[in-house]
């Protein structure tokens, strides 16, 4: 199990596309891509009732969240795993407009054939309450295993798309 250091709070306040994972009733797992907010040692995603993953929360109440940040070999990411909760009523809504603040401008925001149907479609909030962490440093892995050379050399790491 991970501690929640200071350098993984900083990298979980990043502004990241995160993926949730759920269980659906075969077994399988439903993967999204997501935003998020983590406060209070919980992970807060924003959705509708209507969507697989809501739906999932509510029949097997577990889940987790991977933030992946690419950049080749500064690559970080953390795996979250742990409880998970629907949210609803006005707590939803104070969480969901939190989380529309962290990825859409104020002028997003205020139009109202974006901010409005964000705010209208996103009714409830899924609380991750992480049981274990996951972390990965891409950097840290090159210097201790290949010396440096993936980061420094040009042209051994191919640029994602």
């Amino acid at each position: 199990m991970l501690t929640i250091t200071p350098a993984l709070q900083e990298f979980l306040a990043g502004r990241h596309i995160a993926t949730i994972g759920t269980e659906n009733e075969d077994g399988s797992i439903h993967l999204t891509a997501v935003w998020y907010v983590f406060e209070e040692g919980s992970l807060f995603v924003a959705t509708a009732s209507k969507t697989r993953k809501a739906h999932n929360v509510m029949a097997r109440p577990h889940a987790s969240l991977m933030v992946d940040a690419r950049k080749s070999t500064k690559e970080r990411g953390v795996t979250a795993t742990g409880a998970a909760e629907l949210i609803r009523g006005a707590q939803s809504q104070e969480i969901n407009q939190r989380i529309h603040r962290r990825y859409l401008s104020a002028e997003a925001l205020s139009d109202p054939h974006v901010g409005s149907v964000f705010a209208g479609f996103d009714d409830v909030t899924i609380q991750l309450t992480p049981a274990s962490w996951i972390s990965w440093d891409m950097a840290a892995l090159d210097a201790q295993v290949f010396g440096g050379r993936l980061g420094a050399t040009p042209g051994y790491m191919l640029p994602l798309d």
